[in-house]
C-alpha cells in the first residue's frame, strides 16, 4: 500500500477561486471589499518573501491589501500607534502583524493591541476564547488549513482517534479546539509525552507541528492513518552540493508513504493553505463587521 499524497497546493488554488467569487458577491451585493493589512518589522529574509505573497495574493482575488514595512529600530510605540489606526479604518477588515518582532518589541502587546474583530490569525485572547467555546470569530490559518484537507480526504472526522505532536499556541493548541468540534478524540502530545509511538500506534489522524525535522517514524503510525505534517525544516542536502538544504517536514515522509493511508507532503502540503485560509479569514471578517453571515465554505 501506498499512501494518498494530498494536494494542498491543488486545494489551496481551489480554495483562492471560492473566496475571490465570495469577494466578487460581497462586492456587487454589499458594496463591500474585504481589506487586509500586513505589517512587517525589520529585514528577515523569509518574513519578507512571505509577507510579498501574501499582498500579491490577496490583491489576486479582488480584496484592498495595504502593506507596512518598518524598520527593525521602529520605537514599539510607533508600531501600536500603526495598529491603532488601521484598527479605526473601516477599509480595513484585517491586521496581521507578521511575527517574529524584533527583541525590544512586546509580542504581547502588539498582539492584544490589535482589535479582536480584525484580528485575521487568531492570537488574540477574545479570539482565543470564542474559538474554545464555538462562537463565530476567525480561527487561526494553519489549523484551519488542515482541518480542510482533513474534511476533504476523509469526508466525516466523528468518532475519530487523533493525536497532535506539539503543544503551541500556533497550531497545536488551536488544532486541538478544532478536532474537539469535530467530535474527535484528541490527544496532544509534547516533549514529555512518555511514549510517543504508542499514542500515534491508536491515531486515525496524526497532525504533528513539533519542528523536529523527520521525528515521527513511519513504523509509529497505525496502518491507514491520515497524516497532516505542519512541519518545515531545512536540512542539509550535500547530494545536491555544498552548502545546499532542503526542506522536510516532523514526518520521516519515505517511511510514512507505505504505512499511512494519507499524508500530505512537504513542500506542498499544508504551506500553501495558510495564506488560503487567511484570505478565507479576511472575508470573514469582513463579512462579520458589517453583520453578515461569514461563507460556511471558509470556517470551521
Amino acid at each position: 500500500m501506498t499512501a494518498t499524497i494530498i494536494d494542498g497546493k491543488s486545494y489551496a488554488e481551489g480554495l483562492r477561486a471560492r473566496i475571490a467569487g465570495h469577494v466578487e458577491r460581497l462586492k456587487a451585493d454589499h458594496g463591500i471589499t474585504p481589506g487586509l493589512a500586513v505589517v512587517i518589522v525589520g529585514e528577515d529574509p523569509a518574513s519578507r518573501v512571505y509577507v510579498t505573497n501574501k499582498a500579491r495574493q490577496t490583491a489576486e482575488v479582488g480584496m484592498h491589501s495595504e502593506k507596512y514595512e518598518l524598520a527593525a529600530e521602529v520605537p514599539e510605540a510607533e508600531l501600536l500607534a500603526l495598529i491603532g489606526r488601521l484598527n479605526a479604518d473601516p477599509a480595513i477588515h484585517g491586521i496581521l502583524v507578521q511575527m517574529p518582532v524584533p527583541d525590544h518589541i512586546d509580542p504581547i502587546r502588539v498582539i492584544e493591541a490589535i482589535a479582536p474583530e480584525k484580528d485575521v490569525d487568531c492570537f488574540t485572547p477574545a479570539n482565543v476564547g470564542k474559538l474554545t467555546i464555538g462562537l463565530p470569530a476567525p480561527v487561526s490559518c494553519t489549523p484551519l488549513g488542515c482541518l480542510m484537507l482533513l474534511r476533504d480526504q476523509l469526508g466525516t472526522l466523528s468518532g475519530l482517534n487523533a493525536v497532535i505532536v506539539g503543544r503551541s499556541n500556533l497550531v497545536g493548541k488551536p488544532m486541538a479546539q478544532l478536532l474537539l468540534r469535530e467530535n474527535c478524540t484528541v490527544t496532544i502530545a509534547h516533549s514529555r509525552t512518555r511514549d510517543l509511538p504508542a499514542l500515534l500506534a491508536q491515531a486515525d489522524i496524526v497532525v504533528a507541528a513539533v519542528g523536529r525535522p523527520l521525528m515521527v517514524k513511519g513504523e509509529w503510525l497505525k496502518p491507514g492513518a491520515t497524516v497532516i505534517d505542519v512541519g518545515i525544516n531545512r536540512v542539509p542536502a550535500p547530494e545536491k552540493g555544498e552548502g545546499k538544504t532542503r526542506l522536510v517536514g516532523d514526518v520521516d515522509y519515505e517511511s510514512a508513504l507505505g504505512i499511512a493511508g494519507a499524508i500530505t507532503p512537504v513542500p506542498g502540503g499544508v504551506g500553501p493553505m495558510t495564506i488560503a485560509c487567511l484570505l478565507a479569514n479576511t472575508v470573514t471578517t469582513a463579512s462579520l463587521i458589517n453583520g453578515l453571515v461569514p461563507p460556511s465554505d471558509l470556517t470551521p
